[in-house]
């Protein structure tokens, strides 16, 4: 083992030992080298003749770039650019996003939390828990309303047994017993359990309500209390679309400092709360069991995180950063956030309303849904996948078989003038097949 990972792993063992077993092997040995970037860091702050250490081309006291492509960047500074951007993410944009989750997320207020560090994108951060925290035969448990790549990042490349547990009760209420039976369960049999609960989610369009919530938070400590390490991982990519009776924030603020056996992460970014899809920022922030004196376990975590971005990817991209810090600076940002919220509540109303029609009644149910970007139909007639190529071929119009009887509605890209016709049509291509 590096002597640097076995300096991060001694930090961890004199400060919280449950953390250090929560890690998978590769997570044991990772660290942040001190290397060539450690190197140029210093040299940028010494280095007042020549700066000879980072690769990159530079020119007239600046990056070197193309005119081509600066002419359609002209708004930006070229060392906002065309640099390599830090390993955890720009300074400024980390300080920023802190900011923004504190404002929106009140009960991460007074907590002990790390810096976020930048990731590209979601998909990224929940590759770097992958490899930080899950070993083979490891069990991660899921809704089983899920998005499908948990089982290729968690499954295939980490080797997770994952354990499903049903999202609903008959009633449409999130199914906490069924939770935390399933938990209560994994951690008898494994001692470490990986939670993942992704709210709004994707695909129900789901998220619970206070009391659900809390009732989650007390399945995840009464394990901890018994014993068992808990990796609670709140994939946020949908934080923020909340249009009806839910909770408003994040269940990573609860989480945190709840239980030494509890480490909390939240998974979040620009690409879905911002509507910037292509920009591919995201961002990792833990949160262990403990207070604000326990920051060395917070800095191990970080140095890990950061050694496993600078192995697989290097850095994330430096223009959609600048990009991101412009937007969350700007006197309009709020307002026109606002904005694009309205018109999406509108869409997700007016699905339900339509939804409501008796005339559905024979040919589907659907699930509960509150926020984010989807809903789902539950099919009582017909084979979700016969549906949706039937739908596709007769009448030129997409959805996403989840399941034998689930049809995936993504009524964020809807026009709310159109959601009539859409069900209609769906309608209408359930009655050709039965």
């Amino acid at each position: 083992m590096n002597p640097l990972a076995q300096e991060l792993n001694d930090q961890l063992t004199k400060h919280n030992p449950h953390v250090l077993e929560m890690l998978s092997d590769l997570g044991k040995n990772l660290f942040f080298p001190k290397g060539i970037l450690t190197q140029s860091a210093e040299a940028k702050d010494k280095a007042h003749k020549y700066n000879a250490t980072i690769g990159i081309a530079t020119e007239k006291g600046g990056p070197m770039f193309l005119q081509c492509i600066q002419d359609k960047l002209s708004a930006f500074d070229p060392k906002d650019i065309y640099p390599y951007a830090p390993p955890a993410g720009k300074p400024e944009l980390r300080a920023l996003w802190t900011e923004k989750m504190l404002r929106e997320n009140p009960s991460q207020q007074g907590k002990h939390f790390s810096n976020p560090i930048v990731t590209n994108a979601l998909t990224h951060g929940l590759s770097i828990v992958g490899d930080m925290f899950v070993d083979k035969g490891d069990h991660l448990i899921l809704p089983d309303m899920l998005w499908g790549n948990y089982n290729l990042t968690f499954g295939t490349c980490n080797g997770a047994i994952v354990k499903k547990f049903p999202t609903f009760t008959p009633s449409g209420g999130f199914d906490v017993d069924a939770f935390r039976s399933t938990l209560q369960e994994s951690a008898k049999e494994k001692g470490k359990v990986v939670v993942l609960l992704n709210f709004p989610n994707n695909p129900s369009g789901y998220t619970p309500t206070v009391a659900e919530g809390d009732a989650i938070v007390a399945a995840l400590l009464e394990v901890a209390k018994a014993g068992c390490n808990v990796v609670a991982i709140a994939d946020d990519a949908y934080f923020g679309l909340f249009y009806e009776d839910s909770l408003k924030e994040s269940l990573f603020g609860k989480f945190a400092n709840l239980h030494p056996r509890i480490l909390a992460i939240k998974l979040d970014g620009a690409t879905k709360e911002e509507f910037v899809w292509g920009f591919r920022t995201g961002f990792i922030t833990f949160a262990d069991g403990n207070s604000a004196e326990n920051a060395p376990v917070i800095t191990a975590l970080e140095k890990k995180a950061m050694g496993i971005i600078r192995a697989k990817i290097s850095n994330c991209p430096h223009p959609s950063q600048t990009f991101v810090i412009e937007a969350l600076r700007s006197p309009q940002f709020l307002a026109q956030k606002e904005e694009k919220f309205k018109i999406m509540k509108g869409r997700a109303l007016k699905t339900k309303e339509v939804l409501n029609n008796s005339k559905y009644e024979k040919a589907w149910d659907y699930y509960p849904f509150n926020s984010g970007y989807f809903m789902c139909l539950k099919l009582k007639t017909v084979e979700a996948e016969k549906l949706r190529v039937h739908l596709l071929d007769k009448y030129g119009v997409g959805a996403i078989s989840t399941t034998k009887t689930d049809l995936r509605i993504a009524f964020s890209c809807i026009a709310e003038e159109n959601i009539q016709e859409l069900f209609d049509i769906i309608f209408q291509g359930v009655q050709d097949l039965a």
